[in-house]
């Protein structure tokens, strides 16, 4: 195992630098070969893993696999483990940022009608030579293969570098495990919340309360509906992780006493 990669309950976790993984998304597009994604990975997508063999493949199978909330360095503590933060909405302003001058074409699937659009209009505003391959947000129902078919050729048609999904946990990871062989893009990413954070339309908490690792309250706030039950599941997998690390380090301090 890579000594950047950490292991939480078999769901790999990178601890490395975000330099590194920018470097890294660099040489995957300069060889334009399809295939490669990043898992955003939080703790309601490791309560999910434990429970869907198919999320635990996609995590698994992931180029990176980055941590996305407290929650994550939370459980990793229980195993000994040091783990960095790179969430997705920071990730995209910094693929925004380091992609500019090196013309990475970007395009947005998902989100609610016209957030897509509205993203990309707010983050030219921010990187003005960012490029835009395209945009495109689905119905919220399951797309017939003939429409599926009609969406693989607009993405392929706009040549991006990157496709970034926001579809929402598990449903987005699905599509890009669905899509990996015939969307011809070196690298897709699920960002989920990032499409509403950056578009504007649901507000991101303020840099100071990130820094506090206080994220998750503010969104419970402003979103008590959709995030409580997605919390409590989180809270169950930390628990669970708690008590799995727990034991396996009491375990090795006796095989080694």
């Amino acid at each position: 195992m890579n000594k950047t990669i950490e292991l939480i309950m078999d769901i790999p976790v990178y601890s490395g630098q975000h330099s590194t993984v920018l470097e890294k998304i660099d040489k995957i597009i300069s060889e334009r070969k399809a295939g490669a994604y990043i898992s955003i990975t939080n703790t309601e997508s490791m309560y999910h893993a434990l429970r869907r063999p198919d999320h635990m493949k996609f995590i698994q199978d992931a180029n990176f696999s980055l941590c996305d909330g407290v929650g994550v360095i939370a459980a990793g503590y229980f195993w000994g483990l040091k783990i960095n933060r790179y969430n997705g909405p920071i990730l995209q302003l910094d693929c925004s940022k380091f992609g500019e001058p090196r013309g990475w074409r970007h395009f947005f699937y998902g989100g609610k009608e016209g957030v897509a659009d509205l993203m990309a209009e707010k983050l030219k505003e921010q990187f003005p030579e960012l490029q835009i391959a395209g945009t495109y947000c689905p119905p919220f129902r399951n797309l017939t293969d003939e429409e599926d078919e009609e969406v693989v050729r607009m993405i392929n048609d706009s040549k991006p570098d990157i496709v970034w999904v926001g579809l929402g946990l598990v449903k987005q990871e699905a599509w890009i495990a669905k899509h990996l062989n015939r969307v011809k893009a070196p690298l897709m990413v699920g960002v989920g919340a990032s499409f509403d954070y950056h578009s504007g339309v649901i507000p991101w908490a303020p840099a100071w309360i990130r820094a506090l690792g206080l994220e998750w309250v503010f969104r419970l706030i402003i979103q008590p509906k959709l995030r409580a039950k997605r919390y409590w599941w989180s809270l169950i997998f930390v628990v669970e992780a708690a008590l799995a690390g727990l034991m396996q380090r009491f375990r090795d301090l006796n095989s080694n006493s």
